[in-house]
């Protein structure tokens, strides 16, 4: 680097470069003032180094600071070189245990499910790996940056806290020792000394506000007019209006203006000119003037530039410190005491507090500084991390406040440390008992929502953005509280009590503010006109559900502390109720003789509140005086007689009455805020504290009062009172013909209330309400969850409550419940409930939605039908009740309760008199059979001498009382059960009188007396039970007489299969050896397929027909006839590329006649296989392209299909498609005369032949080209060979629409493949279309191989698909035939050029070597090239002929190719001397190279070798010319390829050796492809996922140096990384700013490309520049669920199933189509600008 600045830093000054550190320490060593030597020091020498000029130099700066300003410094604190002076601090230091590695953005965290003390425990990967909990429950996360690793900290792990790098530290702590014992008396003297003044200096000069002069002792003697117009960062402005900003003020270009912004949002702040005070000014106030509009402007700044090379200098030198109390703790230690050290000016005058308190002033970057020097310095040293907690807690308010105001996220906030404090246990509880921090927080958080109602409650007005900006920023508040109690204290001291007590009062009050907030009254009549503001009230319900559920687990450590909690928090509640009775006139209700006072009260009238924390506190804490027995232990100390049960029920029943009024749709006019409030007051997130706590409060008022009197308040909320005390109210209200809607309310009304009571009291499963535990309560869930259908881990997670630690306890139990199933290729893992749990269910469990129930209920009904059983789903049975919630069951056979059965029933039984429901009905049978089970229950169970208390089925078998004499509910119930009405209900029915029987019997097993009544129950129910069993044998019977026939057919069929077999595989083989046509030997047998050659298999005509599925028609392909074309894609691919670094520089003068072995770029065809009429296809196209032009401009999003490129959907298929291919019948059929001589000419015959015409041709070019008038004289004098007439032109045999066709797709193929605009006369277009064909069986071959490899199967053409089939046969007949619309003199041209590459031309000067070309394309297109001159030839010599002679020629080049590149490795295996005849010719022709190359070539191998290498080299090339001939001629496919390549013929052609090229291989100068080509595959991903996003979190951004890529994203195909979505890597292409992932996909993929977002963890497909799609990505979780987003954290492993499809789509060049398919599935994808990924 030094002599890159050499020029600069003469420039410079020398007198920086003279500067010498040691003297200027030596100096300050004698001064005796050394503060102002050192500023004098500053003074001087830091204007000179910083900020010299409009741009910085951050090197040069940082090499001269280091020189000239922390030089001294550093030889001052050591006292000699510190080079020595340093290691030897380092030495005599211990290394820490703890490691502090702060995190990079986007750095892979880890958190330990089972060990970690709370969430935000987290290690960094290194000390991950090398602990305990790699092997436990881990949570993986990506770090936002800030914060740091937690390895060493005992108090945050339950076990494991050391990794085994920091264990080593460990074992010789002794307790906390002074670390300053290490170091000398003199160098803690000095190093006090120059960290005071450093550390001051860099305060004073950040917190520094002035902005055009320096403290007095850093000012300069002679002042320069230099400014800077300083641009400030902020959370309001987006990056557009910045650049927009930027462009106008300072008129910069786009890119400096980008360079600018991209610096400004990283670091805070940037110099955007620079110059005298003036003109800085004047670009100040364009910046102002220009963001003032909407928003506050951007803040910016004119300073002068020494306070700008200060400050630099001041951020240089805490980093400098940072780095420094690296080397000894001893050093640290005394860092930490000079920042805290009280300073002259009393109260927060310390270093510290004064950059805390100061923190929202600084900028981005300085914050970020010192926050990092705070962490590497105070959290580390666990002395001072105490008294840094006490300062941080005593500044808690004004942090907090300056937060609240400040504009920066919480992470560049000081504010953001709580976390790092907060959540230390034993720090924690110090500021709860030294500090009151509890009662702080809240007090804070109060302070900040100031608007209260008249009654004292929060009020929130409509949520403006600020408003919504400010309520988020206090929320964080909570989160501190969160913090605070998030680890529970085991012992409590006195202090801590009476501290946790007052903050509990706080929170109290706080809760009382929220108590009946954002009251609603039901609209009548019309719409509410302006939805009111609820979310303001739920997201801090939300936000303080956990702290409220935290706040009880602390009560329910203490007992002391919990009876104190209860009576304040019933106190509170006391004060809430105060005004409860107030202008409520009393009322009395009677029912059945009970009577009861309350008062009126109408929810549907009146106020009414959802919010109820206090009531829902007390309930909670109820609760747990049930649970820890302080109720039965101390009932003295809790004031359970004060508690007035009406009074406790009134709220929590106002607000269930609330939901069911919203069900029976009573508020529909109050629009959507209420729905949502219902919503989520039963959603997962909130009904722990919301809808549960309800219901336990209902409960505890229900056991402490007469359930009769319970029942009837709750009729009377419910406003159903009228309705059960009146009788045969039913009978006037249904025939005075009421309202229809109020007839439907009621009902609802009638269901919801009765769906109450049996929540009630089946709410057992709740730890302190009914006798279970947690485990129960979430089995419980799980089941009714997985009842409704199965479900994937993720979607369990959310239906089930986290607690604070983010667990639901779900993994403990899920394995007794539920059995796992492993997902397939797609879809995921899914649980499903195990059969034994479905006893469990409850049809109406408390937590189901109305959609939930329902779906659930059919789906038990359903698995109860295909088991056969009856349908009837009877309440589970339940646990018994805590002793505080025991009377709680006598609400199912009070007096009330039965009246109302009664009633329901008796409105069944009448049907037709009564407005009632099914539903109702249901509910009713419901709570019947749930009075039973407890009835049973006590039976089992009872004592002996006890009495059963429960007796339902004796009051449900008495008729009513005299005046109506009504049946009882017994004997409704056999009424009902053979109503034609009640089809559904009868299996229920019969379940209930079974068990009344069942119950009966048991109540008699003491006394014997028979019961008359049962018995004809009795009788039925067993004549019923042989019904059943009847028909369960006869279903028996008919499915196994169905099993037999089935396993008689299966039988059959495989006999059939046996019997002919030669149907099922076609026994042919193809002899590829042609050895036999060499010879002209006949052939043999008929068995042998011979694809190419005069002696080719012959194959009768075929007659094609085919279907247009535009119009339906059938027709038959003729050469004559209408064309008929394949939709097809055409597109550009590197898929078998071997180098993707190469660009074609100038398209339109590039030839691509050849193609080298790397197939760097080829053209590939694919289609769809559909079938349609040319002109029915152009009808089709025309339509879509005047679609799309009607469509107006400014909606024009991107279709999935670019209609300006010739795109198309296939009508049938929507695949996507660009052009077509006509379909042909063999074309060499037509042009070949087919007849068969029998003395065809031998190779070097055909040669002489052809090079003869060739000869001919071109002397003839010559000739035109010269002059035509001599052409008659010459004529004469030209030799022509016999029976050849170069101006015959033969006559296309093709129809005029089939010609057509044949020039589009020719030049399609021409204009996707060289990226030029169409031209149909190209000389190229032929080359092209050649090459398509050649590269598409190329491609298909390699997967073949790939599929053969792993199928083990080995027909070649048998594994092509239909679609393929058809796809090749009519690339490659397109191919043979397109030369009919060509120009006859190019297609010879392109011949004789191809045929000179092989046989030498003197005409032909810059060919390529043997080496540079591909001999498959070689191939493709001297056979395809070959009917131009063969048409001309009236000799006699045959098309196939020629066919069979070019392709030995060609196979001859390419086993010589294969010698030259691939033979030389030496396989170390001596065989015995070379036997067979391939290994002789083979080493016969090894030896003439060998002599030919002048002995360049290595050595000779062994026969058995060399024989080894051509096979496999060559087996890949004669895949590929098998398939073509087979389609090109039409030739059956044989079963497999053996390749037994005899060499039969000495090679003459030695001359292709002689190249220079070839030369220069053997030389080692130059390197050349080897055979067979490795198959390209995607990179190899690691099996975890966590190594990638640490190889990612590592990768910074190429272009704006060293700043962390946002969204890092990796290349599959070639495994770059790349800075994706931001606007430093955005490059120009093609005249369009874009993203850094398209610019490339277009040098990797030739405009696809496949890429993993790495912070996401998505698979990203793009094509082109509109096109893209999100795809799943190939890890999983163990759960077999994709993580997209990372967002539930779960290790991710590798699926490699899933990789190998994305693969596949990737060899199949199927990327396109895949996009095509999401982009028509998915409009919003249609959105996306994908050209800026």
């Amino acid at each position: 680097m030094a002599s890159e600045l050499e020029p600069e830093v003469q420039a410079i000054d020398r007198s920086l470069l003279e500067c010498s550190a040691e003297e200027t320490a030596g100096k300050w060593l004698q001064a005796t003032d050394l503060t102002s030597e050192v500023y004098q020091h500053l003074a001087h020498y830091v204007p000179k180094i910083y900020c010299r000029g409009p741009n910085p130099f951050p090197q040069k700066e940082d090499m001269l600071a280091q020189h000239v300003l922390l030089g001294p410094m550093e030889w001052y604190l050591c006292g000699e070189d510190p080079a020595f002076g340093f290691p030897k601090l380092e030495q005599a230091n211990k290394p820490s245990h703890l490691c502090g590695r702060v995190f990079k953005v986007g750095e892979p965290t880890y958190s330990c499910r089972d060990c970690a003390v709370d969430p935000t425990c987290v290690l960094c990967m290194e000390c991950f790996l090398g602990s305990i909990h790699r092997d436990h429950r881990y949570r993986m996360t990506t770090s936002g940056g800030g914060g740091f690793c937690d390895c060493g900290d005992t108090e945050a792990w339950k076990e494991g806290p050391y990794c085994q790098k920091h264990e080593l530290n460990t074992s010789e702590i002794e307790e906390e020792e002074d670390p300053l014992v290490h170091l000398s008396v003199d160098v803690i003297a000095r190093t006090y000394n120059i960290f005071a003044i450093m550390f001051r200096y860099a305060v004073e000069i950040l917190t520094w506000e002035k902005e055009s002069e320096l403290p007095a002792d850093l000012e300069m003697e002679e002042k320069s007019d230099t400014y800077y117009c300083m641009l400030f960062n902020d959370e309001v402005h987006t990056y557009e209006q910045v650049i927009y900003t930027l462009q106008k003020a300072v008129n910069c270009t786009q890119k400096e203006a980008i360079g600018f912004a991209t610096t400004v949002d990283r670091d805070g702040r940037r110099s955007v000119r620079y110059g005298d005070f003036q003109y800085c000014e004047q670009a100040k106030s364009v910046i102002v003037r220009n963001t003032s509009r909407q928003t506050k402007p951007l803040k910016v700044q004119v300073m002068h530039s020494s306070i700008v090379a200060h400050q630099n200098f001041g951020l240089k030198l805490l980093s400098w410190l940072g780095s420094i109390i690296g080397y000894s703790d001893g050093l640290r230690r005394i860092l930490c005491q000079v920042g805290l050290q009280e300073g002259p000016y009393g109260e927060n005058s310390c270093l510290v507090d004064r950059l805390m308190l100061s923190d929202s002033k600084l900028w981005k970057g300085a914050r970020s500084v010192y926050h990092q020097l705070f962490m590497s310095s105070l959290l580390m040293d666990l002395k001072y991390k105490k008294l840094f907690a006490i300062r941080f807690a005593k500044n808690y308010e004004r942090l907090q406040s300056d937060y609240v105001t400040d504009d920066h996220d919480r992470e560049f906030s000081i504010a953001d440390l709580s976390v790092q404090i907060f959540t230390v246990p034993s720090l924690a509880r110090m500021l709860i008992t030294e500090e009151n921090l509890m009662t702080i927080i809240i007090k804070t958080f109060m302070d900040h929502l100031r608007h209260r109602d008249a009654q004292g409650r929060f009020q929130f007005e409509r949520y403006t953005a600020l408003q919504a900006f400010k309520f988020r920023r206090v929320q964080s508040l909570i989160l501190d509280l969160k913090y605070v109690l998030i680890s529970k204290p085991t012992e409590w001291s006195d202090e801590l009590r009476q501290k946790f007590l007052e903050g509990f009062d706080a929170f109290l009050e706080l809760l009382k503010c929220m108590q009946g907030m954002d009251p609603i009254t039901r609209q009548v009549g019309q719409h509410i006109e302006m939805e009111p503001e609820w979310e303001a009230a739920f997201t801090l319900q939300m936000k303080l559900t956990h702290v409220i559920s935290m706040m009880q687990d602390w009560c329910a450590l203490d007992e002391k502390v919990l009876i104190e909690a209860y009576k304040k928090c019933l106190a509170v509640l006391m004060q809430c109720h105060g005004g409860f009775t107030d202008g409520e006139q009393p009322i009395t209700l009677s029912i059945c003789g009970h009577s009861v006072e309350t008062i009126r009260y109408c929810v549907s009238q009146e106020k009414v509140s959802i919010h109820l924390p206090v009531s829902r506190l007390l309930a909670g804490l109820h609760v747990l005086l049930s649970k820890s027995e302080v109720a039965y232990k101390f009932p003295e100390l809790l004031p359970l007689s004060e508690l007035s049960p009406p009074m406790l029920i009134e709220h929590p029943l106002r607000c269930l009455v609330l939901c069911a009024q919203v069900h029976a749709g009573m508020w529909r006019r109050n629009g959507f805020s209420l729905v949502n409030q219902i919503y989520y007051y039963h959603n997962v997130k909130c009904r722990r504290e919301m809808f549960d706590k309800d219901i336990v409060m209902l409960q505890t008022g229900v056991s402490m009062m007469d359930p009769n009197h319970f029942l009837m308040i709750m009729l009377s909320r419910f406003e159903l009172y009228q309705i059960f005390s009146t009788p045969d109210y039913g009978k006037r209200f249904s025939s005075e013909i009421t309202h229809k809607d109020v007839v439907q309310q009621n009902n609802t009304l009638i269901e919801e209330m009765l769906y109450l009571i049996i929540i009630l009291h089946s709410f057992a499963f709740l730890p302190g309400v009914g006798q279970v535990n947690t485990t129960d309560e979430i089995k419980r869930e799980i089941i009714h969850q997985l009842s409704i259908k199965p479900m994937a881990h993720s979607e369990l997670v959310k239906s089930l409550p986290e607690d604070e630690n983010k667990e639901t306890g779900m993994e403990s139990v899920i394995e007794a419940v539920a059995h796992f199933k492993k997902p397939g290729l797609t879809g995921r893992g899914m649980y499903e409930l195990k059969p034994e749990c479905t006893k469990e269910f409850n049809l109406y469990f408390y937590h189901f939605s109305r959609a939930e129930q329902s779906k659930a209920e059919e789906a038990q009904r359903k698995l109860k039908r295909q088991n056969r059983e009856d349908t009837a789903l009877p309440p589970p049975v339940l646990p018994p009740f805590c002793p505080l919630f025991a009377s709680l069951i006598n609400i199912l056979q009070s007096d009330v309760m039965l009246c109302i059965m009664g009633t329901i029933l008796q409105w069944a039984v009448e049907h037709n008199g009564y407005a009632w429901s099914e539903s109702m009905l249901q509910r009713v049978l419901h709570l019947i059979g749930m009075a039973l089970q407890e009835e049973k229950q006590h039976l089992e169970n009872v004592m002996e001498e006890h009495v059963v208390t429960f007796t339902f089925t004796q009051k449900i078998s008495k008729p009513g009382e005299a005046p109506n004499n009504s049946p009882s509910i017994l004997a409704m119930l056999e009424t009902l059960q053979n109503a034609p009405y009640l089809e559904v209900h009868k299996d229920m029915i019969r379940w209930i009188l079974k068990t009344f029987n069942a119950i009966k019997k048991i109540r008699e097993s003491s006394s014997t007396s028979p019961v008359a009544e049962t018995e004809g129950t009795i009788m039925e129910e067993s004549s019923r039970d042989k019904d059943k069993a009847e028909r369960k044998r006869k279903a028996e019977i008919a499915r196994l007489r169905r099993e037999k026939i089935m396993a008689q057919m299966s039988e059959m069929q495989r006999h059939f299969i046996d019997e002919n077999k030669e149907l099922f595989q076609q026994t042919l083989e193809l002899d590829s050896s042609t050895s036999a046509v060499l010879d002209n030997s006949p052939v043999v047998s008929d068995v042998k397929l011979i694809a190419l050659g005069p002696a080719q298999t012959q194959v009768p005509e075929q007659r094609q027909f085919v279907t247009c599925i535009l119009c339906q028609e059938e027709q038959e392909v003729k050469v004559e006839s209408r064309a008929m074309v394949l939709a097809a894609f055409v597109q550009r691919s590197t898929v078998l590329s071997k180098n993707r670094r190469k660009f074609i520089q100038d398209p339109e003068k590039y030839d691509p006649l050849f193609m080298h072995p790397d197939l760097s770029c080829g053209t590939h065809t694919g289609s769809c296989g559909h079938i349609m009429h040319a002109h029915c296809w152009q009808r089709y196209f025309d339509s879509v392209q005047a679609k799309e032009q009607r469509r107006q401009q400014r909606l024009r999003l991107h279709t999935s299909y670019d209609v300006e490129n010739g795109e198309f959907l296939c009508p049938l298929c929507e695949c996507l498609s660009n052009t077509v291919i006509p379909l042909l019948l063999p074309p060499r059929n037509i042009f070949n005369s087919r007849s068969n001589f029998s003395d065809q000419p031998n190779l070097s015959q055909w040669i002489r032949t052809i090079s003869q015409q060739i000869k001919a041709l071109q002397v003839l070019r010559k000739e035109e080209n010269t002059a035509s008038s001599k052409n008659s004289e010459n004529m004469g004098e030209l030799q022509l060979p016999e029976g050849f007439r170069p101006n015959f032109h033969p006559k296309n045999p093709y129809s005029e629409s089939i010609k057509e066709m044949l020039t589009t797709f020719g030049t399609a193929t021409y204009k996707v493949g060289l990226k030029v605009h169409p031209n149909e006369e190209d000389p190229r277009v032929p080359i092209m279309c050649w090459g398509s064909c050649a590269y598409t069986i190329q491609s298909i071959g390699k997967r073949l191989m790939v599929i053969s490899l792993l199928s083990h199967k080995h027909t070649l053409i048998g594994i092509l698909c239909r679609v393929l089939d058809d796809c090749l046969r009519s690339l490659t007949r397109f191919a043979a035939a397109h030369w009919t619309v060509a120009s006859l003199s190019v297609v010879q041209g392109h011949l004789c050029k191809l045929f000179a590459s092989l046989v030498p031309n003197d005409s032909y000067e810059d060919l390529p070597c043997i080496l540079d070309i591909d001999m498959f394309h070689l191939l493709v297109g001297l056979v395809l090239a070959f009917p131009a001159l063969q048409c001309q030839d009236f000799s006699g010599v045959s098309l196939s002929t020629g066919d069979l002679h070019i392709f030995h020629l060609v196979t001859m080049a390419h086993i010589i190719q294969i010698l030259l590149t691939s033979c030389t490795e030496e396989n170390g295996m001596d065989q015995e001397n070379p036997t067979g005849e391939e290994e002789l010719a083979v080493l016969a022709l090894y030896k003439t190279i060998h002599q030919y190359t002048g002995s360049a070539l290595k050595e000779i191998p062994s026969g058995w070798h060399l024989w080894k290498s051509i096979r496999a080299g060559i087996m890949p090339f004669l895949k590929c010319s098998a398939l073509f001939f087979h389609y090109l001629n039409g030739v059956p496919s044989p079963p497999d390829i053996q390749g037994n390549v005899s060499f039969l013929f000495k090679c003459r052609k030695c001359f292709w050796c002689h190249n220079s090229e070839v030369k220069r291989y053997l030389a080692s100068e130059r390197d050349a492809i080897s055979y067979p080509r490795e198959s390209n595959k995607l990179i190899d991903l690691p099996e975890d996922y966590s190594s990638l996003i640490n190889q990612a979190s590592n990768f910074s951004c190429p272009k704006s140096g060293g700043d962390k890529s946002r969204a890092p994203t990796l290349c599959l195909v070639c495994g770059t990384l790349l800075c994706s979505q931001s606007y430093c890597c955005q490059t120009e292409l093609e005249g369009e700013d874009v993203g850094a992932c398209t610019a490339h996909t277009y040098s990797c993929g030739s405009g696809a490309g496949i890429f993993l977002r790495v912070r996401e963890c998505q698979v990203l497909f793009l094509a082109g520049k509109t096109k893209g799609c999100f795809y799943s990505p190939p890890y999983l979780d163990d759960y077999g669920e994709t993580d997209q987003g990372l967002r539930r954290g779960n290790p991710l492993h590798l699926c490699k199933e899933r990789f190998q499809k994305i693969q596949k789509l990737w060899h199949q060049h199927s990327i396109t189509e895949e996009i095509g398919h999401a982009q028509e599935a998915n409009q919003t994808l249609v959105g996306i600008d994908w050209q800026h990924l």
